[in-house]
């Protein structure tokens, strides 16, 4: 962290970066709840949903859960680095989450290798596998059809798996589809994260603040400030907060307030430029005409 940040402010961290310790995350009601729903879920196995616009906080809620899921006991947690792959480079991604050696070139045998491993950890230590994907809606039709058939056994009466989908709403579209279908009516619990409202910015802000050191950072009229402003978007708001804590420290300010906000974001006043007098000559000549 910035030094200058860190002196002038008191902060043990920039409170509006992405990258934040796990204890600074916000947990808002919904994804607690929806968190209590998947630890239920990870026993018995199956599919989950994440999805939301952009800014909404959907990478942040799949973060919560990677670490609430990990402290489970007898749960394996691994995250798909590259949504994008094909099926051979999928399976060879998911061997190595798993540790589970697989065959290049050979999608029976890792199928049945990862099938494999799998029952052999549920039945003897109760280990339960669970899934990550962000950003799966890259993932391809034939990839996702995989994961379904790789996650069942015993003709569907059983889910080797826990899969946890986290995307925009082309995602939802997809499953829609033919295709996809039957994976799509598998998903339980869905959770479906919408733009905030002003008053859950206003405590994700002092939530925030007070993780990183200072619950006084943001005036009160700052706060809701950018909350008006931020159109429900955690993006946005973490953008315009993170602005003005640059233009506070370039300032040396105490304390980040409205007037720093109008100073940054107002915007800038219409000069009126007058006309030269030659100009205004030659108008007032043709308006005599």
């Amino acid at each position: 962290m910035n030094k200058d940040l860190q002196g002038l402010f008191g902060l043990k961290w920039n409170p509006f970066l992405p990258e934040l310790p796990s204890e600074a995350l916000f947990i808002s009601p919904r994804i607690e709840h929806f968190g209590f729903r998947l630890e239920g879920k990870v026993r018995e196995g199956g599919f989950a949903l994440i999805t939301g616009a952009p800014g909404t906080g959907k990478s942040v809620s799949l973060r919560i859960l990677a670490e609430r899921l990990s402290g489970l006991r007898d749960v394996t947690v691994g995250v798909v680095s590259h949504p994008q792959s094909g099926v051979s480079d999928f399976y060879r991604e998911l061997g190595d989450l798993f540790g589970v050696p697989l065959a290049q070139r050979n999608r029976w045998g890792s199928f049945k290798s990862l099938r494999e491993k799998w029952q052999a950890h549920i039945e003897a230590t109760l280990m339960r596998p669970v899934l990550l994907v962000d950003e799966a809606q890259e993932m391809s039709a034939q990839v996702l059809g995989e994961l379904r058939i790789l996650s069942s056994a015993h003709f569907d009466s059983r889910c080797l798996l826990t899969t946890v989908f986290c995307g925009d709403a082309r995602l939802t579209e997809r499953l829609a589809c033919d295709d996809l279908v039957a994976l799509g009516s598998r998903i339980r619990p869905r959770l479906v994260l919408e733009p905030a409202a002003p008053a859950e910015l206003s405590e994700f802000l002092g939530h925030a603040c007070a993780k990183a050191g200072n619950p006084r950072l943001l005036t009160q009229e700052l706060v809701a400030t950018l909350a008006e402003h931020a159109a429900g978007n955690y993006r946005v708001l973490c953008g315009m907060a993170a602005d003005l804590l640059a233009a506070g420290a370039e300032r040396e300010a105490k304390q980040l307030d409205e007037k720093l906000f109008l100073e940054i974001f107002a915007p800038p006043e219409r000069v009126r430029i007058k006309p030269a007098p030659a100009v205004k000559d030659a108008h007032a000549a043709r308006a005599r005409r």
